[in-house]
């Protein structure tokens, strides 16, 4: 039997509230994905120059993971959520995947953003997810149902 987690990292809600309609549309276990130490509101805020967003991206600073996922072994397909952020995956889900090796696991990719496409963030993304090749990114609508999440994930 296939066991599944969606693992997320959301900046605002948005994301988590997608995580939790995937993961309960599959009957999948949940694993946040949070930056040690973890951000604050001001730290997202991509509109200051000054925030940790933006020093860490444009100073291309490797972002640590607070935790991680003890039995990632256990799991045949991982799909992971994200905002957009610079085109990407926000650095902390590199730091993330590059703890694990995803050997013989089908990956999946998720985003949410107001106005960004997914574009290259399967090729941004890839590098860090070692010894996998990622089955698929999409990018998701705010309001788009468990079942819709759960009907792309159920195809790869």
């Amino acid at each position: 039997m296939s066991k599944t987690l969606v693992a997320y990292f959301s900046a605002s809600g948005v994301t988590k509230a997608m995580a939790e309609k995937l993961a309960k549309a599959l009957g999948a276990d949940l694993f946040e994905i949070t930056a040690d130490p973890p951000y604050s509101e001001a730290d997202v805020n991509w509109k200051n120059p000054l925030a940790r967003c933006n020093k860490e991206w444009f100073g291309k600073k490797k972002v640590p993971c607070g935790g991680g996922v003890d039995n990632m072994g256990e799991y045949d397909r991982v799909f992971i959520g994200f905002p957009i952020w610079y085109g990407c995956a926000p650095v902390v889900v590199n730091s993330f995947t590059e703890q694990y090796d995803f050997t013989g696991k089908k990956v999946g990719l998720f985003a949410s953003s107001i106005s960004s496409k997914i574009g290259k963030t399967l090729e941004k993304l890839q590098p860090h997810v070692k010894g996998a090749v990622i089955a698929d990114a999409v990018r998701f609508p705010q309001d788009a149902s468990g079942e819709e999440m759960a009907q792309w994930a159920e195809k790869l």
